[in-house]
């Protein structure tokens, strides 16, 4: 059959062909004519890919000052936010301050109610022995670390003064030569600054409490609040998830897991490096002969709860109580001692302890401590820095790509306080129909 009979229509229902016309396209329509565009107008087409909004003038102040200001505005926002949040925390530090050493001492005896849990152990009883145990092993500790300091403290006082007297003979000769004007009574100064900062050190260990009466509130607010954390402390943390988005709950309920890690590894850490610490420079002054031996590594205990700034302080003063006791040369042994403790802590010890998830660059802590002290004072300085550890491990969670289910995150666990590998994640993600039954069974449990 030919090209021709196949493009005719026929009875046997047969598709007609189509118009030889059709295929060299339709006739071209001439553009209608349009009105001029008078200068300075917006083109009907424009929009707002073209940087400018269509029917809209152009606006007079230029882009940049324009982005500028904009974020210079929400800028003033957060700063105002921050502010008002620091304003309330110091009004009310008499409630916060407990609150938090509560929560560093839950973060230090958890791990234990934990283990006696693994155990059998009720929760019950478990958080009875680990509290009345904890707090008496802790107590003892500081209360021998301070009753210590204190007894020495008066003849700390005396060397302090004597070494200080023979550095203002060296700094008057050669080659400084720096005129006795500026130096006189500089001893007398310091005796008076150490006893004006004596009363701070030893009668009130917290600035904040103005009076005894506040001080006992706040002991007795920590302590309540540390018996709740140790035995309710899931379910808190459950209720206070609420209030995150349904659709980020369980990344924020993985960043808070991972923050509370990290605060586990902290206390863990600091308790353990200040033993290090106090023992390591202790039995080296013992060795070289320094006297004020014990109240020194006393020192050193406390000042390892302030992360570098503490450990700067205590052993310059070792050296210096060694400088005028038994002279240069013991004074550079002394000196190396310190040095080689504290590198032994942070390129050993913390890296061991700590992981690489809680570790936070030297200057990121002494701003931390810094700012810590101006807010709140010896308090500040104490809490800053675990603080930003928290603040660290849960910022580095949330913008992880990828998380582990909440269940296979073990909050009691330092070394699960760093997100792990998004290939590892998919490995060990659940499916989504584990999930699906996860959700239903809850959803049964809670009806």
């Amino acid at each position: 059959m030919s090209d021709d009979e196949a493009g005719t229509p026929g009875s046997d229902g047969a598709i007609p062909a189509v118009p030889p016309q059709a295929h060299r396209g339709a006739p071209p329509v001439a553009p209608e004519p349009r009105a001029p565009i008078p200068p300075g107008a917006t083109p009907p087409g424009a929009s707002a890919a073209n940087g400018v909004a269509p029917d809209r003038p152009p606006s007079p102040i230029p882009t940049p000052l324009r982005v500028t200001s904009e974020v210079c505005a929400r800028l003033l926002v957060i700063a105002a936010a921050l502010g008002l949040l620091v304003f309330l925390i110091i009004q009310l530090r008499i409630v916060v301050i407990p609150v938090a050493i509560a929560v560093l001492l839950s973060a230090l005896l958890t791990p234990v109610v934990y283990w006696l849990l693994a155990r059998r152990v009720p929760r019950g009883p478990a958080t009875a022995l680990v509290l009345v145990g904890g707090l008496a092993l802790i107590g003892g500790l500081l209360s021998f670390v301070i009753n210590t300091f204190i007894s020495g403290f008066a003849a700390l006082q005396a060397q302090l003064t004597a070494s200080f007297a023979s550095i203002q003979q060296l700094l008057a000769g050669p080659p400084l030569n720096i005129p006795a004007t500026q130096l006189e009574n500089l001893p007398g100064r310091l005796g008076q600054a150490i006893s004006d900062n004596r009363d701070a050190l030893t009668t009130g260990a917290l600035s904040t409490a103005a009076t005894v009466g506040e001080l006992a509130a706040g002991l007795a607010l920590a302590l309540f609040a540390l018996i709740f954390f140790l035995f309710d402390g899931p379910r808190i943390w459950r209720f206070l998830l609420r209030g995150a988005p349904r659709v980020r709950r369980q990344r924020v309920d993985v960043a808070g897991r991972r923050a509370f890690a990290s605060l586990v590894g902290y206390t863990r850490a600091t308790v353990l490096v200040a033993i290090v610490d106090a023992l390591g420079i202790g039995i080296g002054l013992w060795i070289v002969g320094v006297p004020l031996v014990i109240p020194l590594a006393a020192l050193v205990f406390l000042g390892a709860f302030v992360p570098t700034v503490g450990a700067v302080v205590t052993g310059a003063v070792a050296v210096l109580i060694a400088l005028v006791a038994n002279g240069p040369i013991q004074a550079l042994v002394v000196l190396a001692i310190v040095i080689a403790v504290q590198q032994l802590e942070g390129h050993v010890l913390q890296p061991l302890l700590l992981g690489r998830a809680v570790q936070l660059h030297p200057l990121a802590v002494v701003l931390a401590v810094a700012a810590g002290v101006v807010i709140a004072g010896i308090a500040g300085a104490l809490l800053a820095v675990p603080l930003l550890a928290v603040i660290n491990a849960a910022a580095r969670s949330l913008a992880a790509p990828a998380e582990q289910d909440p269940a296979t995150v073990n909050a009691v666990d330092p070394r699960q306080a760093q997100p792990v590998d998004s290939t590892v994640v998919r490995r060990t993600e659940p499916r989504r129909s584990t999930q699906l039954l996860r959700r239903i069974a809850r959803r049964g449990s809670s009806a």
